[in-house]
């Protein structure tokens, strides 16, 4: 059983290779949105971890985030995660990143449970 409330918070440390210019998702040296948002997720995702069955995962399937405030190379971000639902095998957080002078996005993420081997024949009976 998932219980709300459940949390999880990675941190990392912002470096040339995750700007927006590096990514291509803007031309500034600063924190890329694609690198917040994965933070976000994985923080979710590992939340979820000691719940998971043998052969069980999670795959995210909602992001709704803003990114409000940029982070220069060198400083740490840290990414939060709380479960604030849960409804069958479909997880929803509220998500929230930070770095060292305060919050810079924020929004909600949902999550399915499934099992690992059925999810990868689906996606790979596609080829």
């Amino acid at each position: 059983m998932i219980y709300v409330g459940t949390k999880c918070q990675l941190e990392q440390v912002v470096t040339n290779e995750l700007t927006a210019a590096a990514v291509g998702s803007g031309l500034l040296p600063v924190f890329g949105t694609p690198y917040m948002s994965g933070l976000m997720e994985n923080a979710a995702q590992s939340a979820l971890g000691v719940f998971l069955e043998e052969g069980q995962g999670s795959v995210g399937t909602e992001l709704n985030i803003c990114h409000i405030s940029a982070t220069p190379v060198g400083l740490e971000v840290r990414a939060e995660a709380e479960v604030t639902a849960v409804d069958g095998n479909t997880i929803t957080f509220q998500v929230t990143a930070f770095d060292e002078c305060g919050k810079i996005g924020e929004g909600t993420h949902k999550r399915v449970l499934v099992n690992v081997q059925r999810f990868l024949d689906k996606a790979y009976n596609k080829l």
